[in-house]
């Protein structure tokens, strides 16, 4: 049963990078959007995040309960070295969905609207850049059980080179994400030509900001290009998400929004394995050469059945009901409006 789990803690990341990180998205392309084409982003923006607005916050509950009940001792250690960068996190998370929400649907249009867009926007790039953060910390091997002050322990755990570029790179995933996700979302042409033309830059910055990841990594002596080529699978899920780049250009040129995100969640699903693979079960790697592993750092076995068994039937109703609300959401009004 603790693969059962540790599936649903890895599908639950995933799918939080894959809905959150095109939420997040959202307000990043806003953020670097000229002026002139502000509203008409906007206004498209809203119309492809709708059907997971809602339910992207979902994953990163059930990753935090998961780890809770069944790792305790992995999350204690996360929770208590990376707060700071949590905290920063939650409060780009409360920040952002309040100014979003009163931005929108305020019963008062006055000058607020002026504040609430500069909260949405900033803290839609600090939430997944943090978020960045403390993955990329987890296992820098930076984080030090032993220190025995303040800025060792809470501050140089997660204030590296290597945590900031993966925090960059995150931030320029979700903006890729939202981007594609925008693509079919388009009403004329025009639009769309202009949105592909985004996609295009924006693959070339997700790879110029993977590329600092790699250098970072190395400045800090951490061995991430082993960890990524040394393997015979992570090496395949990097060639996997090279060759479904090849075919993205090709898509991003004919109307094929669907392929378009399908496309994008496998290249993401192969990052995320490619980084995780080499050290797994090890999920937290420590300064002092310890690791906290997923299996070896487990709950108690009958607590890891009961979380096994609450996950497999919690999807049961969790995963048709997303189904259901993206169709409702891709419907045409006027057929909604039918039923």
């Amino acid at each position: 049963m603790i693969y059962v789990v540790i599936i649903f803690l890895w599908t639950s990341i995933l799918l939080y990078i894959l809905l959150g990180g095109a939420d997040f998205g959202a307000g990043i392309i806003e953020l670097f959007t000229s002026k002139t084409n502000k509203a008409k982003t906007r206004k498209t923006m809203y119309k492809a995040i709708g059907p997971i607005w809602e339910a992207n916050h979902m994953w990163l509950i059930i990753a935090v309960v998961i780890l809770f009940v069944g790792f305790p001792k992995i999350y204690t250690t996360i929770s208590v070295y990376l707060h700071i960068p949590l905290v920063c996190m939650l409060l780009g998370i409360i920040a952002r969905g309040t100014a979003f929400v009163f931005r929108n649907y305020d019963a008062v249009k006055d000058d607020m609207q002026k504040v609430y867009t500069p909260i949405f926007v900033y803290s839609s790039l600090i939430t997944p850049f943090f978020l960045g953060i403390i993955a990329a910390s987890s296992v820098s091997g930076q984080i030090d059980p032993q220190a025995n002050d303040f800025v060792s322990a809470y501050i140089f755990s997660w204030l590296n080179w290597f945590s900031v570029a993966v925090g960059i790179f995150t931030v320029s995933i979700c903006g890729f994400l939202a981007i594609i996700f925008i693509i079919g979302q388009t009403d004329n042409d025009g639009d769309r030509q202009h949105f592909v033309g985004k996609a295009k830059r924006a693959i070339f910055i997700v790879m110029f900001c993977g590329a600092l990841v790699f250098a970072a990594a190395y400045a800090e002596h951490i061995p991430l290009a082993t960890w990524i080529f040394g393997d015979t699978p992570g090496l395949i899920a990097i060639i996997a998400a090279s060759i479904s780049l090849i075919i993205m250009f090709y898509a991003l040129n004919k109307d094929k929004p669907i392929l378009l995100r399908l496309l994008a969640g496998f290249q993401v699903a192969m990052i995320l394995f490619a980084a995780t693979y080499t050290h797994f079960p090890d999920i937290v790697l420590l300064k002092n050469g310890e690791n906290l592993s997923l299996v070896a750092h487990q709950g108690q076995v009958k607590t890891i059945a009961s979380l096994g068994y609450a996950l497999l039937i919690g999807s049961l109703f969790i995963l048709p009901a997303l189904v259901y609300l993206i169709y409702i959401f891709q419907k045409p009004k006027e057929v909604i409006a039918d039923h």
